[in-house]
């Protein structure tokens, strides 16, 4: 990974940055503390943060107990949090949403603007409800928000939509507000290290990017578990499942960013550009390649744990997924034949976020008559979380008689090198306002990944049960995923 000291970024321009729903969860969870690593560490600039919401009992100053209570709570030392101090911190009611009340709200942002001589630069980030986007960006469009006499930014936050319908159609509302250029379509996943080290990995070290094709890689498997159950979010997630959750967004971006070609820059067009051709090479999924499951009881690192009927909130006939695996192609030249399999769920054995990628066996394998049996192919595994980074387990010869190999992983750590590793709000955040997109979803993007995956919601396979604390349902055994210590298919 390059020196982070050589590759660091000017400070930003002078510049608004207003959270729509500044006191929700989103906002105290992640992204004021991520505002306030910023300001400790000289990397926000002369930018003043505008927290909005409908609530009208809030003003300046209660605000900011708020934010301070909210990085309190995010565990932000004294230091960190005073660097987003008050002065930066404001709020603004939006009422009902009228139009008056945008008017307001613009009236507001300027007089901030005259009087701490800021230029007229604006992200405008929805921290909302998706029901609440069109009436947002319609509210800012219509009192002139969209443009300003600096530049202005929209960050959404995901799900881009529930199909490929109500994602064209959100696609098509945003872009009657603002310019795709404007739009910051937020996946965290992209601005983890790891996933962003992906590209470094592939492209800087040419012993990898040589064998990264079908003529050296047998499969890639791609696993995002988590040992969770549902929470407090059964009212929402009971409507969504795994497969928009999860699989949609944070596994197919990896999917990309694994298979994408060399970009012919290190720019956010150019990257962009090689994922959307990933997209559009995906062969239509065969149902029959995806299995669907729904965690039951069990035991969790000790603890008993209640099935997915049994959550509070849950519906007894609810036929949502919470896990799903499945194995796509993609027709291209560089991975025609090689099987992509995807895997989330919830209520698994661990939480990780794994890539592994599994070379093809030696032809002939020269140690048979010596009585040794290679165990495994080698296999290649990023780690995403937790305990980033990567191993490469190689075949070597175990001391001693007789004759028998043992695999071992040439590993490297994040945590033995790097002192600390920035949360990925905190480097999406920073990209937002260097007017970076690199690291977010284009509307292409979001529509070529609701095309492939709609026909499964519309006629959704079978639903098995598995047990928590399990790596999912027996059923998914028959995809032919190889094992690894993140894949053992369930006995029950």
């Amino acid at each position: 990974m390059c020196d982070r000291a050589a590759m660091s970024k000017p400070t930003p321009e002078p510049s608004l940055f207003i959270i729509f729903g500044g006191t929700g969860d989103l906002a105290r969870r992640k992204l004021l503390p991520a505002l306030a690593r910023l300001a400790h560490e000289d990397q926000l600039g002369n930018c003043h943060v505008v927290g909005v919401t409908r609530e009208t009992h809030y003003d300046d100053e209660s605000y900011r107990a708020f934010v301070s209570d909210a990085l309190d709570a995010a565990g932000l030392t004294e230091d960190q949090r005073g660097a987003l101090c008050a002065s930066r911190l404001h709020f603004q009611t939006i009422g009902p949403g009228t139009e008056a009340d945008f008017k307001a709200l613009g009236v507001r942002l300027a007089a901030l603007e005259e009087r701490h001589g800021l230029a007229q630069n604006r992200t405008f980030y929805l921290s909302l409800p998706p029901k609440a986007f069109q009436g947002t960006m319609e509210g800012l469009a219509n009192v002139g928000l969209d443009e300003s006499n600096g530049w202005t930014r929209l960050v959404v936050e995901k799900p881009f939509g529930r199909d490929l319908a109500t994602a064209q159609e959100l696609n098509a509302i945003t872009h009657r507000c603002f310019r795709e250029e404007q739009v910051y379509r937020i996946d965290h996943y992209l601005g983890k290290e790891t996933v962003q080290n992906l590209l470094v990995f592939r492209f800087a070290n040419t012993i990898f990017e040589s064998m990264w094709n079908r003529e050296r890689v047998e499969s890639v498997m791609i696993t995002v578990s988590e040992s969770l159950g549902l929470g407090t979010r059964s009212g929402y997630y009971d409507g969504i499942g795994a497969l928009r959750d999860m699989v949609q967004n944070h596994l197919t971006q990896l999917l990309t960013l694994v298979a994408m070609e060399p970009p012919s820059s290190f720019d956010a067009e150019a990257i962009r550009y090689e994922k959307i051709k990933v997209l559009k090479s995906m062969a239509p999924i065969d149902p029959s390649k995806v299995v669907r499951g729904q965690y039951d009881h069990g035991t969790i690192d000790g603890e008993k744990v209640p099935g997915y009927l049994e959550e509070e909130g849950v519906p007894m006939t609810s036929s949502t997924e919470t896990f799903v695996a499945m194995q796509l192609e993609i027709d291209n030249w560089r991975w025609k034949g090689v099987p992509f399999y995807l895997r989330s769920g919830k209520r698994l054995a661990a939480k990780s976020s794994q890539i592994a990628v599994r070379f093809r066996d030696v032809p002939v394998s020269l140690f048979r008559s010596m009585g040794a049996k290679l165990d495994t192919t080698d296999v290649l595994i990023i780690t995403l979380q937790p305990d980033e980074g990567f191993s490469m387990h190689l075949d070597v010869k175990a001391p001693g008689e007789p004759f028998r190999t043992k695999q071992i992983p040439l590993e490297f750590r994040y945590a033995d090198r790097f002192e600390e590793i920035p949360p990925a709000y905190q480097t999406l955040l920073l990209n937002v306002l260097h007017g970076d997109q690199t690291l977010f979803v284009h509307a292409d993007e979001v529509e070529r990944s609701w095309h492939l995956y709609t026909p499964l919601l519309e006629n959704p396979p079978i639903i098995h049960r598995y047990r928590a604390g399990s790596w999912g349902p027996k059923e998914a055994g028959h995809l032919g995923i190889p094992e690894t210590d993140l894949w053992q298919v369930d006995g029950q």
